[in-house]
């Protein structure tokens, strides 16, 4: 292996997902860092790295989700203080990247949110991003520094590959909006099926109209995809139209877990079969529920930072394996 001028790396990690970041080290054979991350009486997150991190390479895996602000704030305080401390380079492995969906101005006088954020990042001392399934691709693009942008959907696309395989040939996988038609149509690529997509509008933020199906899911067997689920209004809307027009079964798969507002309730009382999430977000047990399924990114994180570390080809991993 060609491991450059780094001799060895640590892995540390914030509060935003511990579960994932220690069986990310647990299937790199490693211990996450000694590192305290704790708050001040008045807020303030205060960060303590135990060990020497000088020369090393550096991995710090936190997603930014809720909390948003404090997790952000954790990643940035513990990026400065390897930088602080001589790392050789710093990796932040953020498998949900919080505000994503503020990637461009809507109307006037919007912030670019996803691009200060990018700034931030920088700022504070990231070196790599290392992140999935961004809202809008063209996020990488707002940073100056390399981002290796994973792809969960085809950890989904193996799971229902498993589980509806007397069903193959009745596929139809469905883009919930526009929006998500590219991703749908990668996600149907495997499956050689054919897609569809609700027509909707969206009146006002969180709330979604549903209006017309374009493509034939009479008697199908349709998977309904996208990158994130929030307050889960517009996939479950999704799937009630998809049953009133003629569908056999509907079936779910995302990759990040926001799980808002009513999310689990509406998911609960839905027409969606089963949906699949995976675990960039920590899922806690008061929304873990029977039509829920959780698959595990850790593999595929845990790949990735081992080819980084060892300057070996990062693409072999965007697609499907």
């Amino acid at each position: 292996m060609n491991s450059g001028i780094f001799a060895d790396y640590k892995l540390f990690a914030g509060n935003g997902n511990r579960e994932l970041a220690e069986e990310i080290a647990g299937i790199m054979g490693r211990r996450l860092g000694e590192a305290e991350v704790t708050k001040f009486s008045d807020g303030e997150v205060s960060v303590s790295l135990y060990k020497t991190v000088r020369g090393l390479d550096v991995y710090i895996i936190q997603p930014t989700c809720h909390p948003v602000n404090d997790n952000l704030m954790e990643l940035c305080i513990m990026m400065d203080a390897a930088k602080r401390a001589s790392a050789g380079r710093i990796n932040a492995v953020i498998p949900y990247y919080g505000y994503a969906r503020q990637d461009r101005k809507a109307k006037a006088r919007d912030p670019i949110t996803a691009k200060l954020v990018a700034d931030i990042l920088s700022a504070a001392g990231a070196d790599r991003i290392v992140t999935m399934d961004l809202h809008a691709s063209q996020i990488q693009g707002y940073f100056d520094i390399p981002v290796d942008h994973l792809k969960g959907m085809p950890i989904l696309a193996r799971y229902f590959r498993q589980k509806l395989e007397d069903e193959v040939d009745n596929l139809v996988i469905v883009s919930p909006d526009h929006g998500s038609v590219s991703r749908a149509r990668s996600f149907a690529h495997p499956f050689e099926a054919p897609i569809a997509i609700i027509d909707k509008r969206r009146p006002k933020a969180n709330v979604s109209e549903v209006m017309n199906i374009i493509g034939d899911i009479e008697g199908k067997v349709c998977i309904l995809t996208d990158d994130i689920v929030d307050t889960a209004g517009t996939i479950c809307n999704a799937a009630e139209i998809l049953i009133k027009k003629g569908a056999k079964k509907v079936f779910a798969g995302a990759t990040h877990a926001v799980l808002s507002g009513p999310a689990i309730e509406r998911i609960n009382n839905s027409m969606i079969e089963e949906m699949v999430l995976l675990n960039t977000i920590p899922l806690p047990e008061e929304k873990k529920i029977d039509k829920i399924k959780t698959l595990s990114v850790a593999p595929l994180f845990a790949e990735a930072i081992i080819s980084i570390f060892t300057n070996d080809s990062v693409s072999r991993l965007f697609g499907e394996r």
